[in-house]
C-alpha cells in the first residue's frame, strides 16, 4: 500500500493521509515529482517504463513518481532516482524548475489525477553503464538530445510520454537555458585550464 499526503487545491497539507488508489478514485490533491537529469554533453536522461506499468508502459519518460506521506518533494525525487536507476544525487545538486498544477480525469478508467508536479533539474557526470535499473519499474535508460526530444514531440511520437504534455514547450525552454548555462561554464573552465 502506497500512502500519500492529501492536499487542498492550493497545495496546503490538510492533515490527511490516504492510499494512492483511493486518492485517484476520489480525485484528491497530492504531489508528484519529476527530474530532468542532464549530462556533461547537455543530453537528457530518459527511462523506458517497464511493460507491467499501468500508466504509459514501455514509454520513454523522465524519472519521477508520487511523493509518499511524510516525504518532502526533494526526498521523493532522491528516492525515486535511487530506486529506479540506482544512483544517488545529492540534494544540493537539485534545482526546482517549476511546480505545475494538473486536474485531469480519465473517463475510460474513471480515474482522477489532481496533483502538483514538482519539476527538478540536476546535472550529473554518470555514464549510461553506471545506471542500475530496477527491472520492476524500468526497462532501460538512454541519453537524448533536446533537439531529438523536440523532433519526437513535433512528430507526436507516442513512444515518449512528453509528446502528450501541454507543458512540453515550457519545459524545453527551461532545459535549453540549463544547457546554455552548462556550456558557458564548460567554455570558461576550458579557457582557465589553457
Amino acid at each position: 500500500m502506497e500512502l500519500l499526503d492529501v492536499l487542498d487545491e492550493n497545495e496546503n497539507y490538510i492533515g490527511m493521509v490516504e492510499d494512492r488508489k483511493k486518492v485517484h478514485e476520489q480525485g484528491l490533491w497530492h504531489m508528484h515529482v519529476g527530474a530532468w537529469i542532464m549530462n556533461e554533453k547537455g543530453e537528457i536522461l530518459l527511462e523506458q517504463r517497464a511493460s507491467n506499468k499501468k500508466v504509459d508502459p514501455n514509454k520513454w519518460a523522465r524519472i519521477g513518481g508520487h511523493v509518499n506521506a511524510g516525504e518532502t518533494p526533494l526526498q521523493a525525487i532522491q528516492r525515486e532516482i535511487l530506486e529506479e536507476i540506482g544512483v544517488e544525487i545529492p540534494i544540493e545538486n537539485f534545482e526546482v524548475l517549476e511546480i505545475d498544477k494538473a486536474d485531469q480525469y480519465d473517463s475510460k478508467k474513471n480515474r482522477y489525477n489532481r496533483y502538483f508536479s514538482h519539476s527538478y533539474f540536476a546535472f550529473v557526470k554518470y555514464k549510461i553503464e553506471e545506471y542500475k535499473v530496477q527491472k520492476e519499474e524500468v526497462n532501460a535508460v538512454k541519453y537524448i538530445t533536446i533537439e531529438d526530444m523536440i523532433k519526437a514531440n513535433k512528430e507526436k511520437n507516442m513512444d515518449y510520454v512528453f509528446s502528450k504534455w501541454d507543458t512540453f514547450d515550457r519545459h524545453i525552454d527551461l532545459l535549453k537555458r540549463k544547457r546554455n548555462e552548462l556550456l558557458k561554464l564548460n567554455r570558461r573552465i576550458d579557457e582557465e585550464e589553457r
